[in-house]
């Protein structure tokens, strides 16, 4: 008979024997990864039933234990020691699932590629918090550090020199298909669609839908931010290093309040369309009382973020802004204003919550943190409620200090889809028996709450008319709404979408209008009637309109991307560009130059962040 010793030893050393222990220890691992990757109930959703719904998904099973195992067995190919290869892929794995486990709890935001590479800021974050580890988590270390023991001890058996060399070429090899896996947007999107428990609105919760190790390296696309062509960053330092920011005068610190309305156009502009009620007749006075023109976003019927991101920033191409980044919100808190918002629906909408903190809003305030109390509704606080509580915010802010305001919100009324199966409004905007009736009906829901938007929107301008505190008040839409899938309505009212093929469809598709409006104490302080029409710009050009009317020169940045404002106001993601008033696809030699110079600034100020850390809430 075999003694114990010879048994042993035979078992340890199979070949077969380690490679299965070694995948199974893989998957364990991922299923471990799997159990921390929806947090705490995190993001409004149940970490239990979420971790249970990963395992109704094959899709979503595969592709977070597949990396597990393929650099667990890719180390072993390499060291020939499966503990040692288990160990090496359980320390980033784990380490990268619980670190995304504490930022969920601090932070409501996972941890994503980009993340890896701020761990200056991920270092002053911790500090702020009780890191810890929960009984769940120290089980599970203690569950892998004994597997890596059992691996020490049974699985142990090597692979000739030649099968171990070609071995470990073949898995690098099978790196190629695998990123197509793992940057597959089809596959992203509808193959391991897992969004029964979530809100899809909501980034955080459709990352974490997915479990942790895919979304995280499907994440790494993103984090590769390449500079544009003909890039060089000392040489952009050095140009703008030509300037320097310029202080607000103390006299002329006047209060600035931003609201982007959501999906608000004026359609009035369309003569085909037959009016019964005109939802446009505050607006329109308004109007005629300030500086307004045609803003040319990037966006049609969607992608909020965009209009309002480019405004705060100056920036056409946007980044992720997952760190500290440079804004015109921290030039006016660098110039002694408040700075805050609102925006009166969720927090996690396009991550604010994390995002304006890291534009440099010291305050925002949302539906899940303080709006909830104002209203019944659980989706989001309409304007009847909003704007009122934008003056009663303002009020108070000037009670509890002299300094200067400046506030940027965000509203929901207007979000679509608008009904197509009743008039919610029971007022007929539109010409009834013109359109067909679920067209009719789309309509007169989208006048409807434009109508009842203009009703506040007098309120809150006759309060700032007879206000004695300077008051501007910049207002703009942040796209054209959405108006029947695949833009029905628009074709059945006749109005050309075509970009690439009329400057006409350029301008239905990419316009909403701006307001830049001064109260009559602000006139006076500024020493400007702000009256007369604006010109035609893209949104990251608008903070900068509002600082040529106001007489202030502003940050550096903005004083070096103001040549570029004058000739090319419009730069869109379709390749179309406004120069001396017409669209064009090709530019000037001389334009084409300030747009490239443009380009660079902006990455530069978007890569160099040069504000103070502990300004970021």
């Amino acid at each position: 008979m075999m003694s114990f010793s010879n048994i042993y030893k035979k078992l340890s050393h199979n070949l077969l024997l380690s490679m299965v222990l070694l995948f199974t220890a893989s998957c364990i691992l991922g299923v471990f990864s799997l159990s921390f990757a929806a947090g705490t109930d995190a993001a409004s959703i149940n970490a239990t039933e979420m971790y249970h719904s990963y395992f109704q998904n094959n899709w979503i099973i595969y592709l977070n234990i597949l990396p597990c195992i393929w650099l667990c067995f890719t180390l072993w190919f390499a060291t020939q020691c499966a503990a040692l290869s288990f160990i090496l892929t359980a320390l980033p794995v784990m380490g990268l699932t619980i670190a995304s486990w504490f930022k969920l709890l601090f932070r409501n935001d996972p941890l994503m590629c980009e993340d890896i590479f701020l761990i200056k800021e991920a270092g002053n974050m911790s500090s702020r918090y009780d890191i810890y580890l929960s009984p769940d988590m120290m089980e599970a270390i203690l569950i892998l550090f004994l597997i890596a023991f059992a691996l020490a001890l049974i699985a142990r058996g090597k692979l000739p020199e030649r099968i171990r060399v070609g071995g470990t070429l073949a898995l690098l090899v099978c790196l190629v298909p695998m990123r197509g896996l793992y940057t597959d947007e089809t596959l992203y999107s509808t193959k391991t669609d897992n969004s029964e428990q979530i809100n899809p609105w909501s980034t955080t919760q459709t990352y974490l839908s997915k479990g942790f190790l895919y979304p995280f390296l499907y994440s790494i696309q993103s984090a590769v931010d390449t500079p544009p062509m003909g890039y060089h960053a000392q040489q952009t330092a050095n140009i703008l290093a030509e300037y320097t920011d310029t202080d607000i005068p103390e006299h002329q610190k006047v209060d600035i309040i931003g609201i982007m309305l959501e999906a608000y156009a004026d359609f009035s502009v369309y003569d085909q369309i037959e009016f019964e009620a005109d939802p446009y007749e505050e607006y329109h006075k308004l109007e005629q009382e300030g500086i307004s023109g045609n803003l040319l976003t990037n966006i049609f019927a969607g992608g909020t973020i965009d209009t309002e991101r480019c405004f705060l920033t100056g920036y056409c191409n946007l980044g992720s802004f997952r760190s500290p980044t440079n804004s015109y919100a921290r030039y006016f808190a660098e110039q002694g204003y408040t700075v805050t918002g609102s925006h009166p629906s969720y927090k996690w909408f396009y991550n604010r919550e994390n995002i304006n903190a890291n534009l440099g809003f010291e305050d925002y305030k949302f539906l899940d943190n303080y709006y909830n109390r104002l209203t019944d509704s659980d989706t989001a606080a309409m304007d009847r409620i909003l704007f009122p509580e934008l003056v009663r915010l303002h009020e108070q802010a000037k009670k509890e200090s002299d300094k200067p305001y400046f506030s940027f919100s965000v509203t929901y009324q207007g979000h679509g889809p608008y009904g197509a199966e009743e008039n919610f409004y029971n007022t007929n905007y539109v010409k009834p028996g013109v359109y067909k009736p679920s067209s009719e009906n789309i309509l007169n829901n989208y006048f409807g709450s434009i109508a009842d938007t203009d009703l506040h929107l007098k309120e809150f301008f006759d309060h700032y008319r007879a206000s004695e505190d300077p008051v501007i008040i910049v207002m703009f839409g942040d796209h054209k709404p959405w108006l029947g899938d695949n833009s029905t309505v628009y074709a059945e009212l006749g109005i050309d979408l075509a970009i690439d093929e009329s400057e006409e469809g350029f301008r239905n598709y990419y316009g909403t209008r701006y307001l830049i409006w001064a109260n009559d104490a602000a006139k006076q302080a500024l020493g400007k009637d702000f009256q007369g029409e604006g010109r035609d710009i893209g949104p990251y050009f608008l903070m900068d309109a509002l600082f040529r009317e106001c007489g202030w020169q502003g940050p550096a940045y903005m004083q070096a991307v103001r040549k570029c404002s004058d000739t090319v106001p419009v730069m869109s993601v379709c390749g179309l560009y406004m120069q001396n008033g017409e669209l064009v696809s090709t530019l000037t030699k001389e334009n084409a130059h300030l747009v490239s110079q443009f380009r660079q600034l902006e990455y530069y100020e978007r890569k160099n962040f040069h504000g103070a850390l502990s300004a970021n809430p």
